[in-house]
């Protein structure tokens, strides 16, 4: 389903999304768009409140980052990685699946 336009996201950088009662956040980085999930996985922050820098998501919280290709959380930090989603765009929208994880880069 359609949840963003494509220009939104690049001027907002990241913007909230609910996409099936599923909370998700937007992250425009590095030229791409991509779906994760919104609360942080070790501190339950609301990552929306984040900054990205290097391809990768802060949590407002804490000093610990997600990468946005695969998203493990940097070194040092006992948490899962974060969520990420499939995404495409498609005639100026961002489509995502709540229900589809993205499987992890090796």
């Amino acid at each position: 389903m359609p949840v963003c336009g494509i220009s939104r996201l690049i001027s907002q950088t990241i913007v909230c999304v609910r996409v099936t009662g599923v909370d998700l956040i937007l992250v425009w980085s590095e030229g791409r768009a991509v779906a994760c999930e919104r609360i942080c996985p070790h501190e339950q922050a609301d990552l929306s409140l984040g900054h990205l820098s290097g391809g990768r998501l802060f949590c407002p919280r804490h000093a610990a980052s997600f990468d946005l290709r695969n998203g493990r959380i940097s070194s040092g930090w006992p948490s899962r990685p974060l969520r990420l989603y499939p995404v495409r765009i498609r005639d100026d929208q961002i489509w995502t699946d709540a229900g589809a994880i993205k499987k992890p880069m090796a």
